[in-house]
């Protein structure tokens, strides 16, 4: 089973949110649709789900296309980026939702739910009301109730950005394993590099509303597209050639991402700390080098401080090649 997108265009008026966009999911895939706010990702989503008519092209779902299919048949779980739970249901019955809806008894139902339950690590939590929930735990009941009626593919539309960043890691790690675990073919929109690299087998970069890169996690990571995909992608410095020849001994266009420099007393390259900013578990470093700015990164004991000389080595992880 695979959803396949073909050549679709989803136009407002005179403006085109998407733009000839072919796109394929394999069973059992999970893909990242990653990109800006307002490229088009989320509308593409829609389009997929049916809740979003295109102005020319096709979804299709194992080769049928899904024109005339509406969305309550074509058998996708959808997932929010505020879950939209029922307020008035408890947890076991907003899981048992779709369930319910498709005329399970009621012995089947309860066996489902306490299975998905264990599975996003809410057993117990059947009979909260899912106002007394956290926002993550919220979430969590969210995605057993798209996976309770076991979808043929789940379309997750920043299920974790409105979570604080230390819950999103987390949360993200854990839907990781969740759609691992069940086998489930996913589309997830986000706007997060390290949610779309942890979550996903495959990561569509859309920009503007187009399909600009699609590969696996590493290969997009260190080798973006083109300059502006580098840039989406953390590559705040962009070498010609000959300068990344010079510098990180890459005869060819790159990116270079903060952590491209480290500070190491041993490296071979010298320069000047022109600032400093202390972050969780590094100090990010600007600094001055043949009187060009780049930026650095050194470990949080003892930093440099502005307007001492440190001697750098290349980290090539931080390294992209462009093209």
């Amino acid at each position: 089973m695979s959803l396949r997108v073909d050549g679709l265009d989803v136009r407002y008026g005179s403006v085109a949110a998407v733009s000839g966009v072919d796109l394929t999911v394999a069973d059992g895939e999970v893909v990242a649709l990653l990109g800006p706010s307002g490229c088009g990702k989320s509308t593409l989503l829609r389009a997929v789900a049916g809740l979003e008519p295109p102005t020319a092209g096709t979804v299709s779902w194992d080769g049928v296309d899904l024109a005339g299919t509406p969305v309550h048949r074509r058998g996708f779980g959808l997932v929010f980026q505020d879950g939209q739970l029922f307020p008035h249901r408890d947890v076991a019955g907003n899981v048992a939702f779709g369930l319910r809806m498709r005329r399970v008894d009621r012995a089947a139902r309860a066996e489902r739910v306490a299975e998905l339950l264990d599975l996003v690590g809410l057993t117990g939590y059947a009979d909260r009301r899912v106002t007394e929930l956290s926002g993550g735990e919220q979430q969590r009941v969210a995605l057993a109730r798209a996976l309770a009626p076991r979808p043929k593919l789940l379309l997750l539309d920043e299920p974790l950005s409105a979570l604080d960043r230390a819950l999103r890691e987390q949360l993200a790690l854990d839907l990781a394993r969740l759609l691992r675990e069940t086998g489930t073919t996913a589309l997830v929109v986000t706007h997060d590099h390290d949610e779309a690299f942890t979550l996903a087998d495959r990561v569509a970069v859309m920009r503007a509303g187009r399909v600009v890169q699609v590969g696996e996690p590493s290969a997009v990571w260190q080798h973006p597209v083109d300059v502006d995909t580098a840039r989406f992608l953390g590559c705040g410095r962009v070498l010609a050639p000959e300068a990344a020849q010079r510098l990180v001994g890459v005869r060819e266009r790159v990116g270079l991402r903060a952590t491209a420099l480290r500070v190491d007393p041993s490296g071979p390259i010298r320069a000047e700390v022109v600032t400093r900013v202390h972050r969780r578990d590094h100090v990010r470093l600007l600094v001055r080098l043949d009187g060009e700015d780049f930026e650095a990164v050194a470990g949080v004991a003892d930093p440099p401080s502005p307007g001492d000389h440190v001697t750098l080595t290349v980290d090539h992880d931080g390294v992209a090649v462009i093209g």
